[in-house]
């Protein structure tokens, strides 16, 4: 297959080379050092885009800066204030990890299915948990060290994460151990073939049209047993219209 240049390479290859390339005049000495460089430029454009992705994600997880020990500031009156550092950073990473938790039943539908608890909002172990963790994104700092100047706020955002994470905690639990059987035989089989349809519907070897059929089936077999949270759906939607990266 020949090499196909987008408009933007010209401008790559000025910057390395010190001369514009002549694409369809080369002689065989320049187009001998064209071609394997602008295979290292692909590679590290390529490698650019996906650390990029990849930090771009990171952000999701955990949107509050952390900086190291050694750069927070020292306390006027010679307190202990690398202790309190710590001890917010153990609260604020330990949000991090419970939300990292809801997010694999969030981005699983298997998950989500086999433990339909966690999305049940009849429930009140459910509605506490999805409450404690609202209190607890809300109370969370934008900028960590700003909690080193503001004790009460530390406190109120320590105790909502402790309650969000004890939440969480009972809900899975309970979640696991009843699993489907709170449906009646025939509904567990309705769920059980919604599952195997997701499962087309997110398939990359199907056809759009069929994983598309598979997900509006899916979807009437839950109907009136199961809301998929809206995240889920979103990550379904976006493998059928095939918009899921590599």
């Amino acid at each position: 297959m020949p090499l196909q240049f987008t408009s933007t390479w010209p401008a790559i290859l000025v910057i390395t080379l010190g001369y514009v390339p002549a694409w369809h005049t080369c002689d065989t000495r320049r187009c001998c050092v064209i071609l394997p460089l602008a295979g290292m430029v692909i590679a590290a454009i390529k490698a650019f885009g996906a650390s990029k992705r990849r930090a771009e994600k990171s952000l999701d997880f955990d949107r509050t800066r952390l900086p190291d020990d050694a750069a927070v500031p020292s306390a006027p009156n010679g307190g202990n204030r690398t202790a309190q550092w710590r001890s917010i950073r153990r609260v604020i990473e330990e949000h991090s990890r419970t939300d990292k938790r809801w997010l694999e039943y969030e981005l699983d539908f298997t998950k989500l299915l086999d433990f339909p608890l966690m999305t049940d909002m009849r429930d009140p172990l459910t509605v506490g948990f999805h409450k404690a963790k609202l209190r607890a994104d809300f109370l969370r700092p934008v900028k960590a060290e700003d909690l080193l100047d503001d004790p009460d706020a530390a406190a109120r955002y320590q105790a909502a994460v402790e309650d969000y994470v004890t939440a969480f905690n009972v809900a899975e639990a309970e979640a696991t151990r009843r699993r489907r059987n709170d449906f009646s035989p025939d509904d567990q089989q309705r769920i059980a073939r919604a599952q195997r349809l997701l499962r087309v519907a997110s398939d990359s070897a199907a056809a759009q049209q069929e994983r598309q059929n598979a997900y509006d089936l899916a979807g009437k077999e839950l109907d009136g047993l199961i809301v998929l949270p809206s995240t889920t759906q979103a990550s379904i939607e976006r493998r059928i219209s095939g918009q899921i990266e590599g």
